[in-house]
Order: structure tokens, then sequence, then C-alpha cells
């Protein structure tokens, strides 16, 4: 058998200079990509590719903003009575028609979208705060004081809200302070709740153990540490209350008991529609729809600040 020669390979001269980096900066190797983002930054991330949450939002600023200039495009006020255009159709001087003492509705709607924002406005942020607050002591010193506190939120529950207007209804009267303090109430008991589930998971962190051993009082560590960490379902469960409160207004002014005439609200506007509803069925049919929509869109905007809230969803 011959012997076969196998050429060997030459060696080549290799070295680092022969080669470059492309599209990469050697004094960058270290930069972040992607800047940091705090909680809130990263929520408004998420909220702002949620294109039906952002619709809500764009709806919402138009409804409070024609609140205010609507009953300013047409030259009625929303009281003014005109007896020659009773019950009129809409048509291009009365946009949404007339009711039965010829008082154009659109003003009146878009009054009543004031009167009705207002009311589910401050009784939420009355709501908010008792609750903010008898949650958080509720749940930061617990035993005993957590046990009685509660029973009482429970005891305001169990009378139905309904006795309570009528209750207050016979000592103040019928008027808008009365609407407000018949839904704040008992309307804070919800989120009383929510804050002291919140608080007693909360308070076992270490950095709240740290402020009791630093010697911050219980006002301090409640309102700077607990309470800004229970943020997220606070505003989730505020958007959910308002247009709770919208609804509550219209039932009770649907049922006789809302605000006096003339002053306009949905919930008035809706009440005295449904008499007309076999005849005349668009004096109904607009601040129904305008009720809908609002809700619909502050439901929408609650469910989307709850994706965009929850920390477990961060990328």
């Amino acid at each position: 058998m011959s012997d076969v020669n196998v050429k060997q390979p030459e060696k080549l001269n290799v070295s680092k200079d022969m080669f470059e980096i492309v599209g990469k900066d050697e004094m960058n190797y270290d930069k972040i990509v992607r800047p940091s983002l705090t909680y809130w930054a990263d929520a408004w991330r998420r909220l702002k590719e949620n294109k039906l949450a952002i619709m809500s939002i764009i709806i919402l600023i138009i409804v409070v903003a024609m609140a205010f200039i609507g009953p300013h495009l047409r030259p009625w006020a929303y009281d003014d009575q005109d007896f020659s255009v009773i019950n009129k159709g809409p048509d291009s001087v009365h946009w949404f028609g007339t009711d039965d003492l010829g008082r154009d509705l659109f003003v009146r709607c878009w009054e009543g979208a004031k009167i009705s924002l207002f009311i589910a406005l401050i009784s939420t942020i009355i709501n908010v705060t008792i609750g903010i607050i008898y949650g958080g002591i509720s749940g930061y010193l617990g035993g005993k004081t957590d046990m009685i506190m509660m029973r009482i939120v429970e005891i305001i529950y169990s009378i139905p809200e309904l006795l309570w207007v009528i209750l207050l209804m016979v000592v103040i009267g019928q008027g808008l302070g009365t609407i407000i303090l018949a839904i704040s109430i008992t309307g804070w008991g919800g989120m009383a709740r929510i804050v002291r589930g919140q608080i007693l998971q909360i308070k076992q962190m270490e950095y709240v153990l740290a402020a009791k051993t630093l010697g911050a009082d219980t006002s301090r560590i409640i309102t700077k540490h607990l309470v800004p960490n229970t943020m997220g379902p606070i505003i989730i469960n505020l958007t959910f209350q308002v247009p709770g409160a919208i609804f509550t207004e219209a039932m009770l002014s649907y049922i006789g008991l809302g605000l006096p005439e003339p002053i306009a609200s949905w919930g008035t506007l809706a009440q005295r529609g449904t008499r007309m509803l076999l005849i005349h069925p668009y004096q109904l049919l607009f601040p129904a729809l305008l009720i809908s929509i609002t809700m619909l869109a502050f439901n929408i905007l609650g469910d989307g600040l709850r994706d965009s809230l929850d920390p477990r969803l961060r990328k």
C-alpha cells in the first residue's frame, strides 16, 4: 500500500485588527437601551396601548366639555318655556326637540349633564376620602378596633339606601345636597373594605417595619407609606363609583325622589321622558343615551386602569 502525502493547510495570520465592529459603538456597550420607568410611567405607557380606554377618555372629555359649552350653543335657558313648540320633535331649530312645556331638550340635556356629573364627582370624592381614612385606620390598627369598625360598616350596609334617602328628605327636604348626602352616607363602605384589605397586606412589608423602627408615628406611616401603595385599587374603584353615583341619581329621580323642577338632571329628564315614551320617544332617548354612553365610558376606563395598574402585568 503506497504512502499518501497529505498536504497540510497553510497557517493564516489572523489578528483582531483585521476585524471591524459594524453597527455597534464600543463606547456604548454598557449603555441601557430602554430607560427605567417608574410604576406610574409604566402604567400610563400600558394605558395608552389600550385603544378602548383612550377612546373612553376622549368621550368623557367631550361629555364634560359639552356640559359647560352645550347650554350656550342655543339661545334658550334650560327653564325657558315656549308653549308654541310643545312636544316638537328634533329639527334644525331644536336639535333634540322640546318637552311638554316647550323647553329645549338639547339645552336641558347638557345642563342635566352638568348637574349629574357634579353630583357623581362630589359624592365620589366624599366616599373615597371617608373610605381611605376609615379603611386605613381599621386595617393598620387591627385587632378589636378593626372588628368594631367593620361591624359598623356592616350595620350601615344593612339599612337599604332608599330608606336613607327617604329619611333625609323628610328631615332636610328635596335638593342637590340631600341627594349628595344620600349617596355619600352609604357609598364609602366599599372603598373602606378595599383599603383595609390592602393595608392588611402592606403593613407587614419591610419598609413599614423600618419606618416603625425609626420612630414614625401612625399618621405618618398611613399617609406616607400605606395609602400611596394602595392608590392603584383606589383609582380603579373610583372610576367604577362615578357611574354608580350617576345611576343612583337617575334612579332616585326616576322614582320621584330627585331634584325638584325646573332643575334638570339626566334622572329627571329620563323620568319625564318616560311619561311620553309611547307618544314622543325622543324625550327619553337622548337623556338615556347620554347616561348609557357616560356609564359605559367610565366602566371601560376602569377596566383599562385595572389592567395597566396591575404590577403583575409589567414587562
